[in-house]
């Protein structure tokens, strides 16, 4: 898989995309990150990627032309499936949305900065545009981070016991159960009889059981 973001802070995606599992999956071979800085791709000369709204509201909005040339440059090099704005107002991320996403092969992600971008990218540029949340951020470089980690993780051979990601949390619309570890009593606090036994079938079933305990008092709306 390839990915590219495009930004105006190229420099807040560095540690998010350079540790844990997104690392290991590019020294491996399955994904490249490409950071691109759109003002390489402005023809300002001082550099700026953003103007006053016609509106007269206050703020700055990203223009089309620095998005364009990138955009056209890039898809004139290969075919993407999806190009990927980050916008609080775009479709809510997800499991089922991260896992299709993980199939692709080549994607663009545009962050989004200032007051917003000039809408006709939006209208013509963008297909697909994702929220992480009901809430504003300073730039579009966290969300984009987010939706690589969904991703990337999901990748064969990313993390490396690949059944462990069909078991997080809202692959089957549950959350997972309860998890632990050694020692077994820890101040007399004990890990369930049930998951020391080496019965697996009771285990399984403790574990649905517990799934849907834990999604019926956290998360009800997943059952709907």
């Amino acid at each position: 898989m390839r990915i590219d973001i495009l930004t105006v802070m190229p420099e807040a995606l560095d540690s998010p995309l350079n540790c844990s599992i997104l690392k290991r999956a590019q020294n491996k071979g399955l994904v490249e990150f490409h950071i691109h800085n759109l003002r390489d791709y402005t023809t300002n000369k001082h550099r700026k990627v953003d103007d006053y709204p016609f509106s007269g509201d206050a703020g700055m909005v990203m223009q089309i032309e620095p998005v364009y040339r990138c955009i056209e440059k890039l898809k004139g090099e290969r075919d993407y499936d999806d190009v990927i704005f980050t916008s609080p107002d775009g479709d809510l991320l997800d499991q089922p949305m991260a896992n299709a996403l993980s199939l692709a092969q080549n994607l663009i992600i545009l962050c989004g900065h200032y007051k917003g971008v000039d809408f006709r990218i939006r209208e013509h540029l963008i297909t697909r545009e994702i929220s992480i949340g009901n809430y504003v951020l300073t730039g579009g470089e966290l969300p984009a981070a987010v939706i690589a980690d969904a991703v990337v993780r999901l990748i064969p051979g990313a993390i490396g016991d690949e059944q462990s990601a069909l078991t997080d949390s809202f692959q089957d619309n549950l959350l997972e159960a309860p998890v632990y570890t050694r020692p077994a009593d820890f101040n007399g606090w004990k890990v369930p009889e049930v998951l020391l036994s080496g019965n697996f079938a009771k285990i399984e079933q403790w574990k649905m059981e517990e799934a849907l305990k834990r999604t019926k008092r956290l998360r009800p709306d997943l059952l709907k």
